[in-house]
């Protein structure tokens, strides 16, 4: 396999995986398509053509997709986040004989960066399926989308991506694909467990090695709104869906019965919400959290014969 197709089973991989119904992720495809079509000749250079069949935009080929196409992907070096230091220390690995074929960011970088905000999108219809009204998810997020979207503008989105470039280092990133996998894996693992009391729910997590890999770099799941023998309730993973979605939505979803909200991380306006409205907020962890996603496309990379090795904050455990 070469490294370029391994970059589109991932992203065929997630789209597999995706918490909307398919026709919604056609419908992004759909939407791309008939916008590039009605294009003068002159500005389609300057569009995206990967829209046409990635409906993720905070997932692409920072540098190299042409070589990509003709390099045998051998073994690929992952991280959650990928900068200059990480391109500097893929070289050093390939001067001493490690083979790397390609370099993965988790987090997106280069021609990802500034439109991953896009993504959010997917979490009105991922909030519309816990009970919340679709005009209402589709209102709360625009304005959340544009927020981040301007935080990002100022952004040296292509300073990683650079430095691949010019070591000759094959890059690209791998961001909601991943973080489907995760988000599908722990709604499938809390539905199986049922867990009743906000402390089951960690008993649940640390059964995965990537829980019990950060609890011993002292970064356990946490309990941040509630206590242990708090009672779930009605329980939703967001592990997906770009980042953070707005404070708003947690009286929309007391009002729609969730009791607990798991996620990889909160910013202090979330919890103090949560608290407010008397939600259960537990968080799973950062680096753990992505590192199980990452590690199901690797799984699935790792049966075509391709070995990942991981370094910035991504831990490596296979369940093949």
């Amino acid at each position: 396999m070469r490294v370029y197709d391994a970059y589109r089973l991932a992203i065929e991989t997630g789209i597999k995986n995706d918490p909307r119904l398919r026709e919604e992720v056609d419908l992004v495809l759909k939407n791309a398509k008939e916008e590039y079509d009605k294009l003068p000749e002159e500005k389609k250079e300057y569009f995206d053509q990967e829209r046409l069949w990635n409906p993720y935009a905070d997932s692409r080929f920072s540098w190299g997709s042409d070589l990509a196409r003709e390099t045998e992907a051998e073994s690929f070096m992952w991280g959650i986040d990928i900068g200059t230091g990480e391109i500097m220390l893929a070289d050093r690995l390939k001067e001493k004989g490690r083979k790397v074929s390609a370099v993965i960011a988790h987090h997106p970088v280069g021609v990802s960066k500034t439109p991953f905000p896009e993504v959010m999108w997917m979490q009105t219809d991922m909030f519309h399926d816990v009970g919340i009204p679709i005009n209402v998810t589709e209102g709360l997020i625009k304005n959340r989308m544009d927020e981040v979207s301007r935080n990002v503008m100022g952004s040296n989105y292509n300073q990683s991506a650079d430095a691949a470039r010019l070591m000759d280092v094959l890059m690209f990133n791998i961001h909601s694909p991943a973080d489907n996998m995760v988000q599908l894996y722990l709604e499938d693992l809390l539905g199986n467990e049922q867990p009743k009391y906000l402390e089951d729910v960690i008993d649940v997590l640390m059964k995965e090695p990537e829980f019990r890999q950060a609890s011993k770099y002292n970064d356990p799941p946490k309990i941040m709104v509630g206590g242990k023998k708090n009672r779930c309730g009605r329980i939703i993973a967001k592990m997906t869906g770009g980042t953070s979605g707005p404070k708003e939505l947690y009286e929309k979803l007391a009002i729609a019965g969730v009791g607990t909200v798991v996620g990889m991380h909160f910013p202090e306006n979330h919890l103090e919400e949560a608290k407010k409205h008397n939600i259960n907020v537990i968080v799973s962890g950062h680096m753990a959290s992505d590192s199980l996603g990452i590690n199901r496309i690797c799984d699935v990379w790792e049966k075509k014969g391709i070995d990942v090795f991981g370094c910035s904050g991504f831990m490596r455990f296979s369940r093949n």
